[in-house]
């Protein structure tokens, strides 16, 4: 891409007028981030198991002394050895943020269908140390639009991102979900984000976003493999 030559003056006068876009879109942010914080809450009623690395564990025990959960829907099917490299991409910024956003009461927590011994496997290849445990088949995944029955997606049933896409393929897909534990620990949903929605989540894109080439695709995230592989 060529880009015009200015002056110092001519470039600060581009720049400010972006500048005036920017913090508006900043503000509008500022009102969207509130307003989600605003949505209403589902509260929690069925007693969702994982398999940890030390046994079972439950929801409520995924928030550890926390009362804010923020879990994050990883693609790592069972009987399959493909590990995604759009949710390692974004889980590599975990371990880095959540030595911050832990002081904040929110605890932080990766989950997929894969058995424990396979997610144990990943995690310490990978260099993760983030909690990471397994739905299994139990109902969690299903339950939060994330995982499809061969059945639903033959009959065009698996609706994924609030039904924008239909899954036919995979039997996983990614996304975030954040819960909240009242003093009286029940547990409530208040907000899930799936495909791109989980952009806010990859902190890389946005340093990128700032330089000449932007994110510098050949086709969405092309360039992106297991941090292992570069």
């Amino acid at each position: 891409m060529e880009h015009t030559i200015v002056s110092r003056d001519e470039w600060l006068t581009a720049r400010k007028g972006l500048f005036a876009k920017e913090r508006a879109i900043t503000h509008q942010l500022d009102a969207l981030r509130a307003e989600r914080r605003q949505l209403p809450w589902v509260k929690i009623d069925k007693p969702y198991i994982f398999d940890g690395p030390e046994g079972e564990c439950t929801l409520g025990d995924l928030f550890g002394d926390r009362s804010q959960l923020a879990l994050y829907h990883f693609m790592l099917t069972p009987g399959s050895d493909h590990i995604c490299p759009g949710c390692a991409f974004t889980v590599d910024h975990a371990d880095a943020a959540r030595q911050h956003f832990e002081q904040a009461d929110l605890a932080f927590v990766a989950v997929s269908r894969a058995p424990i011994r396979r997610i144990e496997e990943v995690r310490q290849r990978m260099g993760w140390t983030f909690p990471w445990v397994s739905a299994g088949d139990r109902d969690f995944n299903y339950d939060f639009g994330v995982s499809f029955t061969p059945e639903d997606r033959a009959a065009g049933r698996a609706a994924y991102n609030y039904g924008l896409t239909t899954i036919r393929n995979a039997s996983d897909m990614f996304g975030l979900s954040v819960f909240t534990r009242d003093d009286e620990g029940d547990i409530f949903h208040t907000y899930s984000t799936y495909h791109r929605g989980t952009e806010l989540l990859m902190g890389a894109f946005n340093w990128l976003d700032l330089a000449p080439k932007g994110r510098n695709e050949n086709g969405t995230m092309s360039w992106v493999k297991l941090h292992d592989q570069y």
